[in-house]
């Protein structure tokens, strides 16, 4: 019989996308998925470390499976991912997590054949970390969660050292792929049925900056754009330091680039954005939300906010309320600060109190919600065009999809327009998502 496994995944797009590698490597050794843990073979975990509360969940689910292990010795449980780049963490895995048979980081995914053989050979724990590499493993393809659309990492690493971030310390230095590699990857998706792609790099503006000829982000949509099958490309995560006219004249004039814009801002305050070492100011976010809203009239625009950052005085937050309703965002991921060990922000004084992190949230959220609700409300009696993602988990009978703003759409149909682009005429707009039926 084949042996099954399971793969456990935190974090963002490119830890999803991680998974889909593993996934495809573990296939191509005879395994099949499942998603028991119980009848599952070998356990893996695909970790984050940017939000605290993920980190604690995978020390939750390792330490709940040691009963599991004693049922099965030969079950082989493995923890990948952004934590395992950390030695700290590393050490509590080994010593307080002994039935953790394989950790491996995020440079090595290609390892992973071998780790598992040296398991079976050893009967050891088997740690194999990369620290930082250069190298771009380009032969590992994918199990895709969806035929019709698709996660490309364009680039690796981040070289931005914002002072409450893990990332470049767990990814590594900056790296972009070679764009005929890019390019082949999109072909051979869109031959196979794909129609939308989400390119992905931790800065995908800066991407062709570590190539050896003159090639840039801009110049790369505009070659994806001429891909035959691909018709709706997004991207992300934009930062606001490094996005060029050229690439705002390239979202205006290119037909597949989706008129959505993910750009993180995370406060209003100029003081606070350079303890942040974000490279910009209020001002200059305010200057390049204008200038991209007046060469793309129907942008939408969406944004990462973190509230209590070391030093945050109440005028500060005030500085973060009045960007927001300036700026006036059709969504928001939000977040309270905490600290990562690791991280500069981490050894900064004045760090601020949990209750008054909450009360701020909950102001921030007041004041967005208003927002994204007068947003959605001009949708009504529309006719907007969904790619249809899948059927509701409460009502089969229900669809959803997203449009080419971003915005989650639900609607009656059958299943078999899963994958389809379809048109939704609006009838009811809510916070956060818009209902409507198929025209």
């Amino acid at each position: 019989m084949s042996k099954k496994y399971t793969i456990v995944t935190y974090g963002c797009q490119m830890n999803e996308h991680d998974s889909e590698k593993i996934s495809w490597i573990l296939e191509n050794m005879g395994y099949i998925w499942t998603d028991s843990k119980e009848d599952s073979d070998f356990i893996i975990y695909n970790t984050c470390l940017v939000r605290e509360n993920a980190e604690l969940k995978v020390y939750g689910q390792l330490g709940s499976l040691k009963e599991l292990k004693r049922k099965k010795p030969d079950l082989i449980l493995a923890v990948c991912g952004c934590m395992m780049q950390r030695e700290p963490i590393r050490n509590v895995i080994l010593e307080k997590y002994k039935h953790v048979d394989i950790i491996f980081g995020t440079g090595n995914i290609h390892k992973l054949p071998q780790l598992i053989s040296r398991h079976y050979q050893t009967n050891e724990t088997v740690v194999d970390i990369v620290e930082d590499t250069r190298e771009i493993i380009e032969n590992i393809e994918a199990n895709r969660k969806y035929t019709f659309k698709a996660y490309v990492n364009i680039m690796y690493g981040c070289n931005n050292f914002c002072t409450y971030c893990i990332v470049p310390y767990t990814r590594g230095r900056e790296r972009s792929r070679e764009p005929e590699n890019i390019l082949e990857e999109i072909k051979n998706l869109a031959e196979n049925g794909c129609k939308e792609i989400t390119l992905l790099g931790q800065n995908v503006n800066s991407y062709g900056k570590t190539l050896s000829y003159d090639y840039n982000f801009a110049n790369l949509l505009k070659d994806i754009n001429k891909i035959d099958g691909i018709e709706r490309i997004r991207f992300m995560t934009s930062h606001p330091k490094d996005l060029s006219n050229e690439l705002i004249e390239a979202m205006a004039e290119l037909e597949k680039v989706c008129e959505h814009l993910h750009l993180p801002v995370q406060s209003g305050s100029s003081k606070i954005l350079k303890a942040m070492n974000r490279k910009y100011t209020k001002e200059d976010y305010l200057n390049l939300v204008e200038k991209i809203k007046t060469r793309i009239p129907d942008i939408s625009l969406s944004t990462d906010i973190i509230v209590g950052f070391p030093g945050e005085t109440e005028e500060d937050f005030n500085e973060t309320l009045d960007l927001v309703k300036k700026v006036e965002y059709d969504s928001a991921f939000t977040f309270l600060y905490s600290i990562r060990e690791g991280t500069i922000a981490a050894k900064m004084e004045n760090q601020i109190p949990d209750k008054i992190k909450h009360k701020r949230f909950q102001q921030l959220i007041d004041t967005l919600y208003p927002i994204f609700y007068q947003k959605n409300l001009k949708y009504e009696n529309e006719i907007v065009e969904v790619l249809v993602e899948e059927v509701s988990k409460n009502n089969e009978k229900i669809l959803s999809g997203r449009t080419r703003h971003g915005r989650l759409v639900h609607f009656g149909g059958d299943r078999s327009l899963i994958g389809q682009l379809v048109n939704v005429k609006i009838d009811n707009a809510k916070t956060f998502t818009l209902e409507g039926h198929i025209i």
